[in-house]
């Protein structure tokens, strides 16, 4: 009711303001705006421009003479006792006119300069109340600026759980806590607890971090706020500081309720003083901090974010007593994969027999966003295929697609080039297999893909690895270098197809001497600094332009020690690397039960 009153009250000043300027305008602004036009000259220069021959027309009234030039411009002189004048202007050529400024008809004038405007105005003034209404904030005023725009989010309408959120289950095990507070808070009150301010959600894009927020309002059965980070930055400073006071007003409204900002990293990076920064980032910071501290302990609401560059947030946001808690949102391991390819397959129509295992060992690395890509991919390929239930091969494929991108039609390769790619990919897999410790060959393609790749290797994991030996890398590095070994053996000559080989060598080697300590000339010194973990990984070296030039020569060392270990394994295994790849030109994809077969001589 409050509201509606407020809405009146703007709405009844709006009209007002808009009658004042009407008024004044049609008294004062017009009038002016028409004497404006008339320039006053004295009756001599009239004589003068009569005489030679200047005026175009003239106009004698009552008190006062008009008359205009060959240009357009009127003129105003007065009246003086003159019998010669209408003599002197026919002599001159003149013209008299009737009426050198026409009048509008006093109506239209009327309708046109009072009535129109005020119409126009009482349509604005209905819309800019509708508006108001709609948004439901009398103060908004006409463009909403300095208030939160949060979407606000209840059980009916969200109706995510835990249950619905598979393969995090360390982080769903911590903010389980919050939801037990939020129902039994007298709990933990009893016993002096208190439950974190707010909880940082932390890890790569798509592993659920605002699913795993969702879940939390939607298990508490609580109002849940969400807002990105970004949406509190405006243009005009002070507004963004606005809106976090009212975000968290409203918040202590409706409590006990869930608020989350998402990539919270646009609000809250680090201050660092210099001149010409983001002052109005850095007073929206300010004013975050304030509310946080502002926070009682009994007020039920806990604040929730997210973000995948925490080393990039402000200490003072992530100190005890405004973030207490960060909860790892890590990509899921081998079950966690399997369960998020169960929950996403429960929405599609599926054959039976799938062998999800399968699948999420060949999804390794994946999030579960591109998890849930993979299975909508599934049901699109069964769909382009004519079938209405997606199978194994549907979802194996999609995973290539996701991989590597989907089959090129039009991509047709000469029979030197399919036979060049067909030894590169044989060379891969012949020396992972000889190799101990090394994934298994699952797949081996000579089929172009959108991504560039004219053909792939594909190696699965059994298990799960979380550490890996000096031998497993050099093992990698081996393998990468299999490809260019493979073709040298073969035709005599290399080509460009060891591109992404070579970088992902080089990569790993790099990372062995300077992060991972794996040189006998270094040892354990870290030389490379890793920052944005999270987002792929930005690394700089730590070290003098001596120790970099070392560490150069160190790679290329090793690069060129496993280059020759792959091409002593292919030298002595040259009678498999022609039968087999001979064996993947003709059908251009094989398995790995396939190519073991023939490599063990069955």
């Amino acid at each position: 009711m409050q509201e509606g009153k407020n809405r009146k009250r703007f709405i009844f000043r709006f009209y007002v303001i808009m009658l004042a300027c009407i008024i004044v305008f049609n008294l004062f602004i017009i009038p002016s705006i028409e004497e404006a036009r008339i320039r006053e000259v004295g009756y001599n220069q009239f004589i003068s421009m009569t005489v030679s021959g200047e005026i175009e027309q003239v106009e004698i009234q009552d008190n006062r003479i008009l008359f205009t030039d060959h240009n357009g411009n009127i003129y105003e002189t007065g009246i003086i006792n003159d019998p010669l004048l209408v003599e002197r202007l026919v002599a001159s050529g003149a013209n008299f006119a009737g009426e050198i400024i026409k009048e509008t008809s006093p109506i239209l004038s009327f309708l046109l300069t009072w009535v129109l405007p005020i119409v126009v105005f009482f349509f604005i003034g209905r819309l800019i109340s509708k508006q108001m209404a709609k948004r439901g904030d009398a103060n908004s005023m006409m463009f909403n600026m300095g208030k939160s725009n949060a979407k606000v989010y209840v059980k009916s309408e969200t109706g995510i759980k835990f249950d619905d959120v598979a393969g995090e289950d360390e982080a769903k095990e911590s903010l389980a806590e919050i939801v037990d507070y939020l129902h039994n808070p007298k709990k933990y009150e009893e016993i002096g607890a208190k439950m974190p301010k707010g909880v940082l959600l932390v890890g790569p894009p798509g592993t659920g971090k605002t699913m795993l927020a969702k879940a939390v309002a939607g298990e508490a059965n609580v109002p849940f706020f969400s807002m990105s980070g970004s949406e509190f930055v405006e243009m005009f400073v002070g507004m963004g500081a606005s809106k976090v006071r009212d975000l968290f007003k409203q918040a202590k409204e409706k409590a006990p309720c869930i608020v989350f900002i998402d990539e919270i990293d646009a609000i809250g990076k680090k201050r660092d003083g210099h001149i010409g920064g983001n002052d109005e980032r850095e007073q929206t910071l300010n004013q975050l901090l304030t509310e946080m501290d502002g926070f009682e302990g009994n007020t039920g609401v806990v604040i929730l974010a997210a973000t995948n560059r925490p080393e990039s947030l402000d200490p003072a946001l992530t100190r005890p007593g405004r973030f207490d808690r960060r909860v790892p949102v890590e990509l899921p391991d081998l079950k966690g994969r399997e369960e998020i390819i169960k929950v996403h397959a429960q929405k599609i129509k599926t054959e039976p027999g799938i062998d999800y295992t399968k699948i999420a060992r060949m999804a390794s690395g994946a999030s579960g966003a591109e998890l849930a890509n993979i299975v909508n991919e599934a049901a699109l390929r069964a769909i382009r295929q004519g079938r209405k239930r997606a199978n194994q091969a549907d979802m194996e494929e999609s995973i290539e697609v996701v991989i590597a991108g989907y089959q090129k039609k039009n991509a047709i390769l000469t029979d030197r080039e399919k036979m060049i790619v067909a030894y590169h990919e044989i060379g891969h897999a012949l020396v992972a297999a000889t190799q101990a410790n090394s994934a298994p060959v699952q797949k081996i393609t000579i089929v172009p893909r959108t991504s560039g790749a004219l053909g792939y290797t594909m190696q699965v994991e059994e298990d799960n690895h979380y550490l890996l030996s000096k031998e497993d890398l050099q093992n990698k590095i081996a393998t990468y270098t299999g490809g260019r070994v493979a073709e040298e053996l073969a035709v005599g000559s290399v080509s460009t197809g060891a591109s992404n080989d070579i970088e992902q060598a080089t990569k790993l080697a790099r990372a062995m001497i300077t992060r991972f300590g794996m040189s006998d000339e270094f040892g354990m010194v870290a030389l490379e600094t890793v920052s944005n973990q999270y987002l792929g990984g930005d690394y700089s070296l730590a070290c003098s332009t001596e120790t970099q030039s070392q560490i150069d020569e160190l790679v290329v060392k090793v690069v060129k020690e496993q280059y020759e270990k792959a091409k002593r394994i292919l030298t002595d295994n040259k009678a498999k690397l022609h039968e087999l790849a001979k064996f993947l030109y003709e059908r251009e994809t094989i398995t790995g039960e396939e190519f073991m077969q023939i490599f063990n001589g069955e």
